[in-house]
């Protein structure tokens, strides 16, 4: 059986791990010209550490964590309004729940199998036919090949989506918010934290990613309507947020002129992806392509590992493609459901609508962190969610060469 999967960040590359154990020869293209080394910190969190543990990549990833050991609020004033651990506000494990750049899982997820499938790179796909025995695709190069099933496994503007499913606004759901991250140099000493600064409908934050001559950047504003017409405009971007942050205070300035030097911008919107099958034929959807969370829910790349599991799974073990992507959605879907869930509230914490809100942010929630931490009341739905699902026990492949060497 023969795989394509477009797409080499987190859910691809995993999909093509345990297909590849399976004994299907497998095909990733990536638009990029070679796998994305940059990138924010992700987290792993529940279920989808199972799934780096069975891949044999744990250890590799647990060296790869960050340990952000503190995380403060700054109010529109400039005062600080509190300190909490990343595990007090978000319900995590400490000394479990993994933290690590996403560049660096997606190095180790594809050094995985690195020498055992096809890579095409600085290409992507321009047209599918699905024929019902066999998909016949045609690559933007101009390149041909047949194969047995295609996996979109290409993120939130998925390429794959769009072709076979349609145009991706009548799937997007829009969370109100639109953001600018970027990197800048660490002349201030931080180390192991972060610091968000706020004010109504509005955040700015700098984040230490461990101990590194680097900081990351980020601008979000709240925007009733998504800025479509910035999205593929960079200047129109860096101008829209330098407009929306004129004149306030903090660390702003500094994090607007790190902006205009940046040579590694990336904007988008804050937004789910719902549709109501992941399959068409045999054609199918993982990740953020078939069920993007939004980074307001903290489970993006946990679902993808999951997800990416149990399509394999089910395509090892059914009778047939069909049955497989049956049994897949029908097994994630609620996981994905519960997940998706945590963003309603991530925007209200990370960036406020209104000065009531933000207030309430600041001085009750941010004040009774650590109490509610303890009797485990903060983040009790996030803990839930991340563990929601317990891994299927499908029949134990070969060892991997690459572990066996």
């Amino acid at each position: 059986m023969k795989a394509l999967i477009s797409g080499a960040s987190i859910a691809g590359p995993t999909l093509a791990y345990w297909l590849h154990r399976y004994g299907w020869e497998v095909t990733v293209v990536e638009k990029a010209a070679a796998v994305r080394a940059g990138g924010y910190p992700i987290d792993i969190r529940g279920t989808a550490l199972g799934v780096l543990d069975r891949m044999g990549v744990l250890p590799e990833v647990r060296a790869a964590h960050i340990d952000t050991r503190r995380l403060t609020f700054v109010a529109p004033g400039g005062k600080v309004a509190g300190r909490v651990s990343a595990e007090q506000l978000t319900g995590g494990t400490a000394g479990r729940d993994l933290e690590l750049p996403r560049g660096r899982l997606t190095t180790i997820l594809t050094a995985a199998i690195r020498d055992d499938v096809e890579w095409i790179f600085n290409d992507s796909i321009a047209d599918l036919d699905d024929h019902g025995t066999g998909v016949a695709v045609t690559f933007a190069s101009g390149r041909t090949g047949s194969y047995d099933i295609v996996a979109g496994a290409d993120g939130l503007h998925s390429n794959t989506r769009k072709l076979v499913f349609g145009p991706e606004d009548q799937f997007n759901r829009y969370l109100g918010y639109c953001f600018a991250g970027f990197t800048i140099p660490n002349d201030l000493g931080l180390s192991h934290e972060g610091l968000t600064w706020s004010a109504p409908g509005r955040m700015a934050a700098i984040y230490a990613p461990g101990c590194t001559d680097t900081l990351h950047g980020f601008l979000m504003t709240r925007r009733p309507q998504p800025p479509l017409a910035e999205l593929g405009d960079a200047a129109a971007q860096r101008a829209l947020m330098a407009e929306v942050f004129a004149g306030d205070g903090w660390l702003v300035p500094k994090l607007l002129d790190g902006m205009r030097a940046a040579d590694d911008v990336f904007f988008d919107v804050t937004s789910q992806i719902h549709l109501p099958s992941w399959s068409r034929g045999r054609v199918v959807l993982t990740g953020d392509a078939a069920h993007a969370p939004s980074f307001f829910s903290g489970q993006g790349t946990s679902i993808a590992l999951v997800g990416a599991y149990l399509l394999a799974g089910e395509l090892a073990t059914a009778t047939d493609h069909t049955a497989a992507f049956a049994a897949y959605e029908q097994k994630t879907r609620p996981f994905v459901r519960m997940n998706q869930a945590l963003a309603d509230t991530g925007g209200t914490t990370l960036a406020p609508s209104t000065a009531r809100a933000l207030w309430l942010r600041n001085n009750v929630l941010l004040k009774l962190a650590p109490l509610l931490a303890r009797t485990g009341l903060l983040g009790r739905s996030a803990r839930r969610a991340a563990t929601a699902l317990t891994l299927p026990d499908y029949p134990v492949p070969a060892p991997h060469p690459a572990r066996s060497r």
